[in-house]
């Protein structure tokens, strides 16, 4: 059997509902990015949905050789497997949800986790601008760098040294992965 409760009865106000029944006019600088689970393999057609949606998003891809006993391939994967990152206002996160292969956004603490615009930036740079970035495990302690040129200049990770070469790693902590971008060593300097 249901029973109602009078005083809990309307106390819960949904934000979208609130946005979309006050009249308020939604703007571009209302935009937040957030990270959506997508369904395993689903990555492609989700942002494929969200391009056709007129939607930002962001499915950072990272090219890895693979090899058969006939051939090799250069394929490209996908950085962060079971997410897109997408840019949208409170009103047009339900229309997100309705998109086949979706299947939630990621919460902290029962609220949609907003990713900072610099992380964003970080991957998008690092995926566009040619430099080599890979999948990293996630890393919260270490030295801490900043990279201060090249087409990545300003970013903030943690320095990894991989045999001869350097590596900055970027965490993206809503969803606790990292990638590992290959710098030059003059590049760097320390953050205290």
């Amino acid at each position: 059997m249901l029973t109602s409760h009078p005083e809990i009865a309307g106390s819960y106000e949904d934000p979208v509902d609130a946005a979309v029944g006050s009249g308020i006019e939604e703007t571009p600088l209302d935009k937040m990015w957030y990270v959506i689970s997508v369904c395993p393999r689903h990555e492609k057609q989700v942002a494929q949905l969200c391009r056709a949606r007129s939607l930002d998003y962001l499915l950072p891809l990272y090219s890895s050789l693979r090899r058969w006993k006939d051939r090799r391939k250069l394929i490209d994967m996908v950085l962060f497997p079971g997410y897109v990152f997408v840019n949208v206002t409170l009103r047009e996160r339900l229309g997100v949800l309705t998109l086949p292969g979706v299947v939630r956004f990621v919460t902290f603490q029962g609220q949609p986790a907003v990713v900072p615009e610099g992380e964003i930036k970080a991957i998008g740079i690092g995926t566009t601008s040619g430099v080599s970035i890979h999948p990293h495990p996630y890393l919260q302690k270490g030295r801490r760098v900043r990279i201060r040129s090249g087409s990545m200049s300003g970013m903030e990770g943690i320095l990894v040294r991989r045999k001869d070469r350097f590596r900055v790693v970027l965490s993206i902590g809503s969803i606790m992965r990292s990638v590992a971008v290959e710098v030059d060593e003059s590049d760097l300097e320390p953050l205290t």
